[in-house]
């Protein structure tokens, strides 16, 4: 699988930094800009940043098997899952960077590493270079799409100013990836 890119727009890929996110942490915006979510939760990812200041929200999750019989449509998991960290990384362009944190080894450690939950963030050198703490809610939107500039300008076809990251400059990024069999896809869903 392709690195996540977490910006709109153009940029050389030799000029950014990779953020590597095992399966327990899920990565949910860089910078305000809202990510996919993978039908598997489960999933190493890794994420390009552009140099420079990077907020990366995340949630830590993990699914613990329960003992003993279930209920008919009762879970077979127990999920422990954080609430949402923040951690700013100020990437430099051609680092790569992962989450360093000591897992908990049961269902119990898990609860309470849930509810005290940080993580650092290490480079390739394993130093630390940030800690993440409790998400206060605020993005930072520092308008990345300055540094990686976006196709034609500013405006869409409807005049509107686009920069703003908003819902539907989300759909129309992801629209420009997708394929054409997805595409398709995707229309016969909407207007079933």
């Amino acid at each position: 699988m392709s690195n996540i890119k977490t910006w709109e727009g153009d940029a050389d890929a030799s000029q950014t930094a990779v953020l590597k996110a095992p399966s327990e942490i899920e990565v949910q915006q860089v910078n305000g800009r809202k990510l996919t979510n993978f039908l598997m939760e489960d999933l190493a990812l890794d994420y390009e940043l552009l140099p420079g200041e990077n907020q990366v929200v995340f949630t830590y999750k993990t699914i613990w098997a329960k003992s003993g019989v279930v209920r008919n449509g009762e879970s077979k998991v127990h999920v422990v899952e954080t609430a949402p960290q923040a951690v700013t990384i100020d990437a430099q362009a051609g680092e790569t960077y992962r989450f360093s944190f000591e897992p908990p080894t049961n269902r119990r450690e898990a609860e309470a590493f849930a509810g005290d939950f940080a993580a650092d963030i290490v480079n390739s050198s394993s130093d630390m270079v940030a800690s993440s703490g409790a998400w206060d809610g605020r993005s930072a939107e520092r308008g990345r799409t300055a540094t990686a500039p976006v196709g034609t300008g500013d405006t869409d076809a409807g005049g509107e100013n686009d920069a703003d990251g908003g819902t539907l400059g989300e759909l129309k990024a992801l629209w420009g990836e997708a394929s054409e069999e997805e595409q398709r896809a995707f229309l016969r869903w909407a207007f079933e």
